[in-house]
């Protein structure tokens, strides 16, 4: 009995498939491996700096009391100094186009 070629061709199909969901199952895998890590990252980040939001809120609750922090909320940025409060000139205009 000879072999048909259309058995031979379904075959090759078959394999080509097979191999193909092995490789589509091990990409889903990896990537919601990946996934699951970059959402541990950004639940810890946002942690971070809801806590650090916290504090900087309590060293400005406490400044207001203390004078003798603002030099040091001023140099972390937390809180803007009596000169830099004001802007000392007002931006220049365009002129007009003709």
């Amino acid at each position: 009995m000879k072999n048909s070629p259309l058995a031979t061709i379904l075959l090759a199909i078959l394999a080509i498939s097979a191999v193909s969901s092995v490789g589509l199952c091990w990409s889903y895998v990896s990537k919601a491996r990946e996934l699951r890590t970059l959402q541990a990252q950004a639940a810890w980040i946002t942690s971070n700096r809801n806590l650090i939001n916290a504090l900087a809120n309590d060293a400005l609750e406490y400044g207001k009391t203390h004078p003798d922090l603002e030099p040091i909320l001023v140099s972390a940025h937390l809180k803007s100094g009596k000169a830099s409060a004001a802007p000392a000139t007002t931006p220049a205009t365009k002129p007009a186009a003709k």
